[in-house]
């Protein structure tokens, strides 16, 4: 640890901000690296503390904040972490870094499911960092769930993440493509989750510095119109999902009415598109029913 004096800690970081980059990315980068919560720091002007304690030294910290300003490498990715709800998950360029409109397909799941007593299984596709699958196994002790990936270095970062955020066993991981390895779960899933890759190759050319040159471009190209891997999770939904399972994809901002109506094609109901923080709709949902003859 290194005492640093509130005095001096303040100069520095006003001196930081003059360089550029906003207050709201020095302060995670001084919470993940430095070990100052955003918290803490707010209470720093409230408090009249003489020094405070940090993980690093404020030179340290300078040479990654300046990293960061020149190379535009995500603040996550500088300190290997991320925040995602009320979890700390270990980051790499391995993995996309979880974003907060993610969030909320876990109040949507928790919508569909509010008899916390029942059992059910889920699996989140494409797991990532395992940000979705592991909030939903701690929100839900008694579920079963299963999270894949195609990258084992993912399903690697994945498992490390359950592990340090939960001495739960309620979450299984296997490596493979969408629901590949989920050959002993045909037919018995209640819900599945999946945030794929959806980003429509015009669109993927246009993305930040910040996403284009460091996040996996195989967890976001989603094809020429963003639509390659949510056509395959649909198309072979019937095969695993249990009768009036429930099928939940994140998608494009425009991407809504088509995903729709793949759902119809593919034998759901009860279809609809849920909108995100900022009104677009970013989520779609549906029930599988299988066919009476």
């Amino acid at each position: 640890m290194f005492v640093i004096s509130t005095e001096n800690f303040s100069v520095w970081k006003k001196k930081q901000i003059l360089k550029g980059g906003d207050n709201k990315s020095l302060s995670l980068l001084i919470d993940l690296l430095g070990g100052l919560s955003t918290k803490e720091l707010s209470l720093l002007k409230i408090k009249s503390e003489k020094n405070l304690r940090l993980k690093l030294d404020l030179d340290s910290l300078e040479y990654f904040w300046d990293k960061h300003l020149s190379t535009f490498t995500p603040i996550q990715y500088l300190s290997g972490f991320s925040y995602w709800r009320d979890l700390k998950l270990e980051v790499s360029n391995k993995v996309l870094i979880p974003r907060p409109e993610t969030e909320l397909i876990i109040e949507i799941v928790s919508e569909i499911f509010k008899n916390k007593e029942e059992q059910i299984t889920y699996v989140d596709l494409g797991t990532g960092s395992g940000a979705i699958g592991i909030a939903l196994a701690l929100s839900n002790p008694r579920w079963n769930g299963v999270a894949t990936d195609i990258d084992k270095n993912a399903i690697e970062i994945a498992s490390r993440n359950f592990a340090n955020n939960s001495n739960q066993s309620n979450l299984k991981f296997y490596c493979g493509n969408w629901w590949d390895p989920l050959f002993n779960f045909k037919g018995e899933i209640d819900l599945a989750i999946a945030n794929p890759p959806y980003i429509p190759q015009d669109n993927y050319e246009g993305l930040p510095i910040e996403v284009k040159n460091f996040e996996p471009k195989n967890a976001l190209l989603g094809g020429e119109e963003g639509l390659d891997h949510i056509n395959e999770i649909v198309k072979y939904a019937h095969l695993y999902l249990k009768d009036n399972g429930w099928l939940l994809i994140e998608n494009h901002f425009d991407q809504g009415d088509r995903v729709k109506q793949l759902f119809f094609e593919n034998r759901f109901t009860s279809v609809k598109v849920l909108k995100d923080f900022s009104g677009i709709g970013r989520f779609t949902i549906g029930r599988y029913q299988e066919i009476i003859s």
